[in-house]
């Protein structure tokens, strides 16, 4: 009689045992200091989602999203302990803040004012996501924290890795009742210095390490892209995706189009491309992207105030390294969608302007919003 009562209440209460629920990472496999200063967890819970954060690099370490059914599965990839984001560069971006120049800048330079600044060439000749020490390897220091939102602020000093100016910088995350992840950024800098920062969590609606993300139904509102030569720095072109396999206006599977012959497809080792959004507005929010996985029916929408977005297809995973769960994370099983100005803006006059001088405000909202179908 009791296990009939109680499978009656487990029908009506919100919070069931027999739906799956967020395993939380302790806290304690965090709380250490890096380079002097103190690193931590934090767990953010708001709607349906459950996401913890740690303060090194600002990554998201996990995202707990339901499916159709109610479970809740974590949709990024990550690790369970600091010393793995700490010392495990070959996959250093994991759920982190890339910057202050998000993607690659050509050979690791560019000119402001007729002066040349040049930084670590940390990717096949180029500078990756901010070089060596960009802001993916530094500690963030926590403003503000609530059962919401948690707000980062942190100076990237002038003539680190080379870039010129204090860039001062407010980040915050915010999860809703609505069952969104929002990412806000606020940057100033003393000296004229470009700026492009974004989020790069590596999401697999599946859950982390549950399987392809080819089949995946992906939606990006873009006419064009900016095509790239064989390390992925564009030529400067924007290329209309009409008849080709960057065309994702109408929503299609990602594997659709993934293996046609195309010079494109071969440069990026898959897709690893930037995408000229087809916006309305200047700078109001609106629909970048969206992600259909048709199994556990988790939808995922992009918006932003930015003119563009890379999507990553995890061409580069290679199985040799394990996530949070103890499986590993294998070739093209997490995708990236990274809210941006475009690549190498700064050394191609026709792409929108990254430069930011003292007295401006660089602003970039993104939004995640999870729903089911």
């Amino acid at each position: 009689m009791k296990k009939i009562v109680f499978a009656a209440l487990c029908i009506l209460a919100a919070a069931c045992t027999s739906v799956k629920k967020a395993e939380l990472i302790p806290a304690s496999s965090f709380e250490t200091e890096v380079d002097g200063k103190p690193v931590s967890l934090y767990t953010l819970k708001a709607g349906d989602l459950v996401m913890q954060v740690t303060n090194f690099g600002g990554r998201v370490v996990s995202l707990w999203v339901p499916d159709k059914e109610g479970n809740l599965e974590d949709v990024v990839l990550g690790y369970d302990n600091i010393d793995k984001y700490v010392n495990n560069p070959g996959e250093r971006f994991l759920g982190a803040v890339v910057g202050p120049y998000a993607n690659r800048i050509a050979d690791g330079k560019y000119s402001i004012d007729d002066v040349e600044y040049t930084f670590p060439q940390n990717n096949n000749g180029q500078t990756l996501h901010g070089g060596l020490k960009g802001l993916d390897m530094v500690v963030w220091d926590v403003f503000a924290a609530d059962d919401t939102t948690l707000v980062l602020s942190y100076t990237h000093p002038d003539g680190q890795d080379g870039k010129p100016g204090n860039l001062e910088i407010f980040m915050t995350y915010t999860l809703t009742t609505d069952n969104e992840f929002k990412v806000d950024y606020l940057a100033q800098t003393d000296k004229a210095t470009h700026v492009n920062i974004s989020h790069h969590s590596f999401f697999n609606l599946k859950g982390e390490g549950n399987g392809t993300i080819n089949d995946h139904i992906l939606h990006i509102n873009a006419s064009a892209t900016t095509p790239v030569n064989d390390v992925l720095i564009p030529s400067g072109e924007i290329a209309d995706v009409t008849g080709t396999p960057f065309d994702f206006r109408a929503p299609k599977p990602i594997e659709q189009d993934l293996y046609v012959e195309n010079e494109q497809l071969k440069n990026g080792g898959g897709y690893d491309h930037n995408w000229v959004l087809d916006r309305q507005t200047a700078d109001q929010m609106e629909l970048a992207a969206s992600v259909y996985e048709p199994a556990s029916g988790r939808f995922m929408e992009v918006y932003t105030d930015q003119p563009a977005i890379q999507f990553y297809g995890g061409n580069f995973f290679d199985g040799t390294t394990d996530g949070k769960y103890g499986r590993a994370l294998r070739f093209r099983e997490s995708i990236a969608l990274e809210t941006q100005k475009y690549p190498d803006t700064p050394n191609h006059e026709n792409f929108p302007s990254t430069l930011l001088r003292p007295g401006e405000d660089y602003v970039h909202h993104c939004v995640y919003k999870f729903s089911v179908k």
